[in-house]
C-alpha cells in the first residue's frame, strides 16, 4: 500500500499525487486517441455521447456533490446551450466556435438569475424550484419559434475547423475528448482551490462554514453559476452531434439522467463523473437494444427506462452508496493490502438526527 508524507501544503495540491498515476492515465489517453480507429462509428458516437454527458455530469456534481445543492432542472441549462448554438449556426450564420463559448456563457447568466432568489432554499425546496424552472424553459422553446423552432425543432450541421470538415463521428470525437479533457483539468483545479474547499464546507454545515467566514450567498452563487456553464458547453456539444434538437431532447426525464449519472458514478467525485456517465449513456442504448428480447407486455410499458433507471437507484443507494468510483477504491484497497483487508474499512459512520444527539 503506497503511504506518501506530504511536508507542504503545496504537495496537497499537485495534479498527479503519484507518478505511476501519471502512466496510468497516458495510457488511458493513448486508448481514447486510438479509439475510432478500431471501434466503428456506432461505438465512436456512444463514446462521444458519453463524453458530452461527462462534461454535463462534472457541472451537476459541483453542485450537487461538493456544494449540496439538488437540481431536478439542469436539462434546461442544457438545453439553452443547445439552442444557443442552434440559433447563432443556423439562424444567423456564426461560427461553431464563437456560439460554444457564447452557450456556456448563456446558461451560466440564467443560472445566475435563477440561484439569486433561490438563496435562501435548499434540499427538497431547491430541487421544486429547479423543476419548475426547468418546466418554463421547456415552454419557452414552443412559444418561441423565431430563435428555437418551436416543436418543429432547428437543423445544425456539424462545425468545420478551418479547411477540416467535422462531419464524420471519428472527427467530433476528438473535438469532444479535447473538451472533455479541459474540463475535467478545470474541475480538478476548481476543487482545490479555496473556493472548492468553500463548497465542500458548505455542503457539510452551512453553520459551520458560515461561522468560519465563508459568505453563503456568494459560495452558492459561484457554484450554480459554474454548473450553469458546463450544462451550456454540454449542450452546445450535443446540438451539432444529433444534428436535430426539438423540445423532446431536453425534458425532466434528461434532467433525471444526469442526477442518475453522479449517483451511480459517485457524488463529490471527478472520476464518478466520468465513470456515471458512460455507465448511464451505455445503459441507454443496452436498455434499447435488449427490449426486443423481453416479452410484449413488458418491454412496451411506457416509462420502462424511467422505470428501469429508478431500480438503479434504489440498488446503489442501498448496497453501494458511494458509486462505481466508490467500488473501485474497495477493489483497489484490497488488492494493496491483501490479505489485511478489513471488512469494515469503508463502514459509513451513522448520522444521528438533533432529537438523537441528546439520548
Amino acid at each position: 500500500m503506497k503511504f506518501k508524507l506530504k511536508k507542504s501544503y503545496m504537495e496537497d495540491l499537485k495534479l498527479f499525487e503519484y507518478k505511476s498515476d501519471m502512466v496510468g492515465y497516458g495510457v488511458l489517453l493513448v486508448f481514447l486517441f486510438i479509439f475510432p480507429s478500431w471501434a466503428g462509428n456506432y461505438w465512436t458516437y456512444n463514446l462521444t455521447l458519453a463524453g458530452i454527458y461527462c462534461i454535463a455530469a462534472l457541472g451537476l456534481n459541483i453542485l450537487t456533490g461538493y456544494t449540496g445543492m439538488i437540481s431536478l432542472g439542469h436539462a434546461a441549462f442544457f438545453a439553452i446551450g443547445a439552442y444557443t448554438v442552434g440559433y447563432m449556426t443556423t439562424i444567423l450564420g456564426h461560427s461553431f466556435w464563437i456560439a460554444l463559448p457564447l452557450a456556456g456563457f448563456a446558461a451560466a447568466f440564467v443560472g445566475l438569475s435563477l440561484v439569486l432568489p433561490a438563496l435562501r432554499l435548499s434540499g427538497i425546496y431547491l430541487a421544486i424550484v429547479t423543476m419548475g424552472f426547468g418546466f418554463i424553459i421547456d415552454q419557452v422553446i414552443l412559444e418561441w419559434p423565431e430563435v428555437t423552432g418551436g416543436a418543429n425543432g432547428l437543423l445544425i450541421n456539424r462545425p468545420t475547423l478551418g479547411p477540416l470538415s467535422l462531419n464524420s463521428d471519428a472527427s467530433y470525437y476528438y473535438v469532444v475528448l479535447v473538451m472533455v479533457i479541459l474540463f475535467v483539468l478545470l474541475t480538478k483545479n476548481i476543487v482545490r482551490t479555496s473556493m472548492g474547499r468553500a463548497f465542500v464546507a458548505v455542503r457539510d454545515s452551512e453553520v459551520a462554514a458560515q461561522s468560519m467566514g465563508i459568505p453563503l450567498a456568494k459560495v452558492k452563487t459561484q457554484a450554480f453559476t459554474i454548473s450553469g456553464f458546463y450544462a451550456g458547453i454540454a449542450g452546445g456539444l450535443f446540438a451539432p452531434l444529433i444534428n436535430f434538437i426539438g423540445p423532446d431532447n431536453f425534458t425532466i426525464i434528461e434532467s433525471i439522467n444526469l442526477i442518475v449519472m453522479i449517483i451511480v458514478g459517485g457524488l463529490a467525485s471527478i472520476h464518478g463523473s466520468i465513470f456515471g456517465a458512460i455507465f448511464i449513456t451505455l445503459l441507454s442504448e443496452f436498455i434499447r437494444v435488449g427490449k426486443d428480447a423481453l416479452p410484449a407486455f413488458l418491454s412496451q410499458q411506457v416509462g420502462f427506462q424511467g422505470a428501469v433507471y429508478g431500480l438503479i437507484i434504489m440498488l446503489f443507494i442501498l448496497f453501494e452508496p458511494m458509486g462505481i468510483y466508490g467500488r473501485y477504491l474497495k477493489i483497489k484497497y484490497l488488492f494493496q493490502v491483501f490479505p489485511l483487508y478489513r471488512k469494515d474499512t469503508f463502514r459509513r459512520e451513522r448520522k444521528f438526527q438533533k432529537a438523537q444527539r441528546t439520548r
